[in-house]
């Protein structure tokens, strides 16, 4: 007989004698529907809607990215959420054993494992921004409402007042630390320094001078790194300490977060949106945002960011998704959830796009600038152009708390989720440890914690932004094309569309199967190589990373996507019998492990168990009518 498959893994499965005592064993689920899908949406509706997606929309000309990401939201991002959805309610496994259903191809739940590993280590530190921009709120004047501060520099041009909105403006001023320098009533020396200085120094935001000199307390680059900042430490390690409060009692307390984290944001951002369309301005901001530039969509470089975005939004290949359907029940109707989930979250990042470029055109109103040249592009963002907003409402401190504890529950709804992913993966993985599921949560944070401490110091920003470009896109393209080759190809489509009926007792559209066969892998194909060619190197403002950086940038994607090829070849040599033809046993490690699909199993198992207790009360019911 063929040795099992599962037994040439990697990452030792457990063996047959644990499978026994652990391989049907008793596995939390949601309490209700609407616990998994407000989970879901809260997961996928993240800092990606609010921070990311306008950045990016901003950096590739407003409303021509729109065209592109709609494009990717439904042909690559609509199906990979649907089939991972629908695949982790099969398996009822974390994102690596899941991968029994074709152990060749395990290295690509290891993948998915370092991709969540990576971002759970960088994600939480931009959360930690939110949580500091909120302790800095509790004020009468929010620090960033003016330029009269110890960090501000002469570039810094407050907008509060009509004197400085109309400075720049009105005779050629020159507006330094909140006093407009008029040429006719400025001594000549002096109007030649302010000059030179202006030259030199593009004019900047309050709310930008905060971020970057305060917050940040940014250097010039990656040669000049420095230690890591207490004040960004203490409010990294908060809030690692409400991820691990919030997982210490596992999935149910997700679903309980979740309907808040999820609801939430949708009320900040219409009133944030109800006030910022008011601002002189915000009209040239909105059309910005929504006529496009059709010239933009002849770079691939667009349409590699919208696939990227589209990635980073709804998460798919992360594992999350996987992951949190895994604890469905088997006859839960998957698809309508992921309509509903990627749909919602579209509208979310348009929402917020909204949002931030209302106030982009109030800011290029304010500073006399094109829209286009008036907030950098980057991570930074979300904390330039929201804090702007909130001190032009009434009771600015009310408002900006409220706006910055949205950004933190909405961060803190992926945040958790990624964590799981980890901290199920592991559990599943090994049997032995699951009564110390405590332990493998406070080590896996201490990890991130540590990884994370590189994005507190003055060059932080840099790192992060490495991070960005690098941990999580051509990696997750990788993967996701991976994912659909081997489910539709290797182990069918055909074949995956018959459990899916089983599980929503009706047959979906053959248009899906098109879709993971050819369409998907096709466009993520072109994206992944488009991008490659029309490579460009890392920049954060007008900061463009060393050459090294590249290389570093690289070694981090290739950790995500080496597994698939590593994990291939191990098992093939590990598996493969004595004297058996490679080929035979290359065949042999394709095929399914015959119990991959445990929610089936405890399904069947739970099935039969009521019919065994119904057969039982006939029975007794029965003896009992003789009796009488």
């Amino acid at each position: 007989m063929h040795k099992p498959s599962s037994g040439t893994a990697l990452i030792t499965l457990p063996s047959q004698s644990e499978d026994k005592s652990h391989h049907h064993h008793h596995r939390p689920g949601w309490k209700s529907r609407t616990d998994f899908l407000f989970t879901v949406l809260s997961y996928a509706v993240g800092l990606g809607n609010i921070w990311r997606f306008p950045y990016l929309a901003y950096k590739n000309g407003g409303g021509a990215f729109l065209i592109p990401f709609v494009i990717m939201l439904v042909l690559t991002g609509l199906p990979l959420v649907f089939l991972e959805l629908s695949f982790g309610q099969m398996g009822g496994q974390g994102v690596i054993p899941i991968w029994a259903v074709c152990p060749l191809f395990q290295g690509i739940g290891v993948g998915m494992f370092f991709v969540s590993t990576f971002i759970a280590s960088y994600y939480n530190v931009i959360v930690s921004w939110a949580l500091y921009y909120s302790a800095q709120s509790f004020t009468a004047n929010l620090p960033w409402m003016d330029c009269n501060n110890w960090w501000n520099s002469p570039a810094c041009e407050s907008s509060l007042t009509l004197v400085q909105m109309n400075c720049t403006s009105r005779d050629g001023g020159i507006l330094v630390n909140g006093t407009c320098h008029l040429r006719n009533t400025t001594d000549a020396s002096l109007w030649h320094v302010l000059s030179a200085q202006r030259n030199e120094t593009s004019p900047m935001s309050p709310s930008d001078e905060f971020f970057h000199r305060r917050v940040l307390d940014m250097s010039a680059g990656l040669d000049d790194v420095g230690a890591p900042r207490w004040e960004l430490v203490l409010s990294l390690l908060g809030c690692w300490v409400l991820v691990c409060l919030c997982l210490i009692k596992g999935v149910h307390s997700l679903g309980k977060v979740a309907y808040f984290t999820a609801l939430f944001p949708y009320v900040v951002l219409i009133i944030l949106l109800g006030r910022a369309v008011t601002l002189d301005g915000a009209v040239q901001g909105m059309l910005y945002y929504v006529i496009p530039d059709f010239a933009r969509l002849a770079h691939p470089k667009v349409w590699c960011d919208a696939a990227v975005q589209v990635f980073f939004s709804l998460s798919p290949c992360w594992g999350g998704l996987i992951t949190l359907s895994s604890y469905n029940k088997y006859r839960h109707n998957c698809l309508r959830d992921a309509l509903f989930v990627t749909f919602a979250d579209a509208l979310t990042s348009i929402l917020a796009g909204f949002v931030v470029f209302s106030i982009v055109g109030a800011m290029a109103h304010q500073l006399n600038r094109p829209v286009n040249e008036v907030a950098r592009d980057g991570a930074g963002l979300a904390f330039v152009l929201y804090p702007e907003l909130v001190t032009h409402l009434p009771i600015p401190p009310l408002w900006s708390v409220l706006f910055f504890v949205m950004l933190l529950t909405i961060g803190f709804g992926t945040q958790i989720s990624t964590v799981n992913t980890l901290l199920t993966c592991l559990n599943d993985m090994l049997p032995r440890w699951r009564a110390k599921k405590s332990s493998l949560l406070i080590g896996i944070s201490c990890f991130c914690f540590l990884v994370g401490l590189s994005c507190t110091t003055r060059g932080g920003i840099f790192v992060l932004q490495l991070f960005d470009d690098y941990a999580a896109t051509y990696s997750l393209l990788i993967l996701g094309l991976a994912e659909c080759l081997v489910l539709s190809w290797v182990y069918k489509g055909d074949r995956f569309l018959e459990h899916i009926e089983e599980m929503l007792e009706k047959r979906p559209s053959v248009v899906w199967k098109y879709l993971w066969r050819y369409i998907t892998p096709l466009l993520l194909a072109i994206v992944l190589v488009s991008t490659w060619v029309d490579f460009v190197p890392s920049s954060y403002g007008q900061y463009v990373f060393p050459t090294w950086t590249s290389v570093v940038g690289w070694f981090m994607c290739s950790v995500s996507v080496l597994p698939i090829p590593v994990v291939f070849v191990w098992k093939l040599f590990a598996g493969r019998e004595k004297e058996e033809p490679l080929v035979q046993a290359m065949k042999r490690l394709l095929r399914p492990d015959g119990e991959w699909r445990k929610n089936y199993l405890r399904f069947k198992q739970n099935q039969s168990e009521v019919n065994e207790l119904q057969l039982v009360d006939n029975s007794e019911e029965a003896q009992l009518e003789l009796k009488s």
